[in-house]
């Protein structure tokens, strides 16, 4: 189990960024030998991954909702997520075209991802007695001090409010 943090950081990324949400929604829950093969082809694809840094993945998080597993990635660039994602050498590709040939067309398990590309600067994060989590993981993990907060603030922000939960 990882380290508790107390106290209120953030994450520090140096340059632009993508963050790349993929899932499996499982639509018929009782046909296992479906949906199985589709949840266990992700394994090679993160090994391969956090085995090779170079390939510009740089880091992930594991999540279950109701219907089945997310993971919320972090790559350095566009570029490089279609590059491993489109690339025949890669695990991605010959997961992707099974799928496309024996489980996509009969509804019983789903795919999704959506992918961001974020610039330099342009996110907000808080990790508030937390373990170093998500993009603080990806980038740096720093203290939130108060001129972090004041640059974050603006006259219109409801935590700003001296009715804001947590002020005082």
């Amino acid at each position: 189990m990882s380290q508790v943090i107390k106290g209120r950081y953030t994450a520090q990324m140096e340059g632009p960024f993508v963050v790349f949400i993929i899932g499996m929604r499982i639509n018929r829950f009782w046909m296992v030998w479906k949906w199985w093969p589709v949840f266990t082809a992700m394994v090679p694809m993160l090994k391969t991954l956090m085995n090779h840094p170079e390939k510009g993945f740089l880091h992930g998080e594991f999540f279950l909702y109701w219907r089945g597993p997310a993971l919320v990635q972090y790559w350095k660039s566009m570029e490089d997520l279609e590059r491993f994602a489109r690339s025949p050498r890669e695990p991605h590709l010959s997961a992707w075209q099974k799928f496309n040939r024996h489980v996509s067309v009969k509804g019983t398990v789903g795919i999704w991802h959506e992918a961001y590309e974020v610039a330099a600067g342009k996110y907000h994060c808080l990790y508030n007695n937390m373990p170093v989590f998500g993009l603080s993981k990806a980038g740096k993990h720093i203290p939130a001090d108060a001129a972090y907060e004041a640059g974050r603030r603006s006259e219109n922000d409801p935590f700003d409010s001296p009715h804001s939960p947590g002020t005082s």
